[in-house]
């Protein structure tokens, strides 16, 4: 019975069978690289076998059926590594990459209206044409350009064809420790290089490219973020609306998004499966009121998966929306047949489709936590809610939804702590309250949409919903308040995230099946997991580092002795919330150091020399003068702050190992200073271009 149940959902899900190869030939690719030629001759091979395999006799493909089968799972390997090449817009042979140079003139489409930043506009463009020395080249491929703030940049919309004369870069993370990776992201987003774009850099060209459906879906989102704003105000409950309806978060107050984060209710303000299961719920009990409808099953499935398209693609039909639309619509169509037990390979199905279509969506984290969830919530939401059984049909409702929640964190948690290092310890009840204010929310704001041209009862109407959304910010607030709410700084690497959904998946099926060698197995790994912790513990506590942070017009220096530090540098670094946030917190926690335990100082002299344990550091962050009988010898010369100095004379008067130019300086004083280091031998680390410079003493 207990190996059944393995092998009924195996045979029930043929797309699982598919899937699993596929992602394998994903990843392989992703880190193998492997040539075209090498990936095309495999496939063909591993097909034209599988063809001549299926000319033998009945009975030998059926003695041989294994065989039959590595076959096949070796051609979808081969072919998920084939669209995963494919999809790379590098390998295609008019990448804009292989064409442009510094000198070259670009001609390129805004694929999306811009974003304002703080000094900024920030927007996606197609690189359509590279003019070298007048010779026109055809080019595809997408390039990030950050505009200045000005009043041409101001009034940039989607479609708008623009030429400019700069050299590209190539987007680069900050490389600080544990830091989020940006540079990864933009790749999988098919963006690798980027520029920045002055007011006489650009100049806008007469002709347009507006596409008929992206154009209306941009129009839409903006007339629902008008409405919306109209209606409800520009306050955090209007921003909070948008993000419900359409997951429009640029006005986001980023507090109140870290009080939603906190209190694990961070997924109703974006666009995800829940949204899709609200909308899904709300339009089953409808439709079953419908005499007509609810006699007709096919009628029925069809109105259902066109209502919620009619929803994705009313709110801007992102990838985040789609994928959820995608997903939810195999489902509910394999629901909607009667065949339920099949709801494992109608989630697989749904992430063959969307995988096929974009390989490198593997990597979004929503992909996986949107899977990892509805996968929880089918594996595990029957058991969790027959732990306990009400008589009263309010708390029984109350017990079912937090059934569900438990299932989904059950299959979440560890990626949670992998990405976002916290886990929020109050989402239970959280969301017993959030979700059914959300949900009121989500359809309060669908109606206030479609009701907008009658202005008096938009006005009320608004009112109540902006109530709903006051009364679920204030919630969130509340959640977010409880002193011990959240269990945060948390660290662990992608092999301890594997083991521990081994653990949870081995105490899950030994519940649910009753089986002693799975609960075996959970408390063996539980105690692998375990020493590995305390493994990282251990090195922590013996670590002594010296950390030069990549922030942008900020000076930033640490000093790590075991869990403790001593920063040097801008106290705005460790005021400002942000650049505390994304640059130093995610260290202290990749290093388990202790946020308020600082070490005394290191040994200094004059604020420029310190001594720390073997290592001696010389600091110039302004005019520096010093004369000595003989060479000093020094292990690292940090420069800051664009200091008046000759390198030449700093190299006659100190020996020292590497020179670092932090990322507070001029990147035109940088190259100055690396061009006089190179005709010098010297050894030098550019924070800017080479990412922040650690160093284990």
């Amino acid at each position: 019975m207990r190996k059944s149940y393995f092998i009924f959902i195996w045979k029930k899900a043929p797309f699982l069978r598919l899937l699993i190869p596929v992602i394998i030939g994903i990843i392989f690719q992703f880190y193998s690289k492997t040539g075209i030629t090498i990936i095309t001759s495999v496939t063909v091979f591993f097909l034209t076998t599988f063809f001549l395999f299926s000319f033998l006799p009945d009975a030998v493909r059926f003695r041989f059926r294994l065989i039959q089968g590595i076959i096949i799972s070796l051609f979808l390997i081969a072919f998920g590594s084939l669209i995963t090449w494919q999809k790379d817009a590098r390998n295609g042979t008019g990448w804009y990459g292989k064409y442009v140079d510094p000198q070259s003139f670009v001609v390129a489409t805004i694929d999306e209206p811009p974003v304002e930043k703080a000094k900024s506009f920030k927007a996606i463009a197609s690189a359509e044409t590279v003019i070298n020395k007048g010779k026109q080249q055809k080019t595809s491929g997408k390039v990030l350009i950050y505009f200045d703030k000005d009043s041409a940049s101001q009034e940039l919309k989607y479609g708008d064809k623009i030429i400019f004369q700069k050299g590209l870069s190539e987007i680069k993370g900050p490389g600080n420790p544990g830091a989020f990776d940006y540079a990864q992201y933009a790749a999988f987003h098919q963006l690798f290089q980027q520029v920045y774009l002055r007011q006489n850099q650009w100049i806008l060209l007469n002709e347009k490219d507006k596409k008929l459906w992206p154009q209306f879906i941009y129009s839409t989102r903006e007339n629902v973020v008008s409405i919306l704003e109209k209606y409800l105000g520009n306050n955090n409950e209007s921003s909070i609306a948008k993000a419900l309806l359409i997951g429009y978060k640029v006005d986001l107050d980023k507090d109140l998004v870290q009080a939603y984060s906190n209190a694990g209710v961070v997924h109703l303000i974006a666009i995800s499966g829940l949204h899709m299961g609200i909308i899904y719920g709300v339009l089953v009990w409808i439709f079953s009121l419908l005499p007509v409808i609810k006699k007709s099953k096919p009628t029925r499935l069809i109105l259902i998966i066109f209502c919620l398209w009619l929803f994705a693609l009313l709110t801007g039909a992102s990838p985040s929306v789609l994928r959820a639309a995608v997903m939810f619509s195999f489902i509910v169509a394999g629901n909607a047949f009667g065949k339920k037990s099949s709801v494992y390979n109608s989630l697989a199905a749904s992430a063959f489709l969307l995988l096929c279509f974009n390989p490198f969506i593997l990597w979004d984290v929503g992909f996986q936590l949107s899977y990892l969830a509805v996968l929880g919530i089918v594996v595990a939401q029957k058991n969790i809610s027959n732990w306990l059984y009400f008589k009263n049909n309010y708390a029984q409702k109350g017990w079912q939804l937090a059934a569900v929640s438990l299932s989904a964190q059950l299959f979440t948690f560890p990626l949670c702590f992998y990405y976002f290092h916290q886990l929020p310890l109050l989402f239970l009840f959280s969301n017993m309250l959030a979700i059914p204010l959300a949900t009121f929310a989500l359809w309060g704001c669908l109606i206030l949409v479609f009701i907008s041209p009658i202005s008096i009862a938009a006005v009320y109407f608004g009112k109540a919903v902006y109530g709903i959304i006051w009364l679920l910010n204030h919630t969130v607030l509340f959640f977010d308040s409880i002193p011990f709410s959240l269990w945060q700084g948390v660290s662990v690497s992608p092999g301890e995230t594997v083991l521990l959904y081994i653990v949870v998946c081995s105490f899950i099926y030994a519940f649910i099946q009753k089986n002693k060698t799975a609960f075996k197995m959970a408390l063996v790994f539980s105690l692998i997991f375990t020493s590995f912790v305390a493994s990282d513990d251990w090195h922590a506590y013996s670590q002594k580092k010296i950390i030069v942070y990549n922030i942008p017009m900020h000076k930033a220096l640490e000093f790590v002795d075991r869990n403790n530090f001593h920063f040097i540098g801008d106290s705005l670094v460790l005021q400002d919330k942000l650049l505390n946030a994304f640059n130093i917190k995610p260290a202290h926690i990749l290093l388990k150091i202790k946020e308020n335990s600082l070490f005394a100082n290191p040994s200094k002299v004059n604020n420029k020399f310190y001594q720390f344990y073997t290592s001696r550091i010389l600091i110039i962050d302004s005019a520096f003068n010093f004369s000595s009988a003989k060479k000093v010898d020094l292990d690292y010369i940090i420069f800051s702050k664009n200091p008046q100095v000759n390198l030449a004379n700093i190299a006659t008067v100190f020996n020292c190992k590497k020179f670092i130019f932090d990322a507070s300086n001029s990147p035109w004083k940088i190259e100055q200073w690396k061009k006089e280091c190179e005709e010098l031998h010297l050894q030098f680390h550019s924070v800017p271009e080479q990412g922040a410079f650690v160093t284990n003493l």
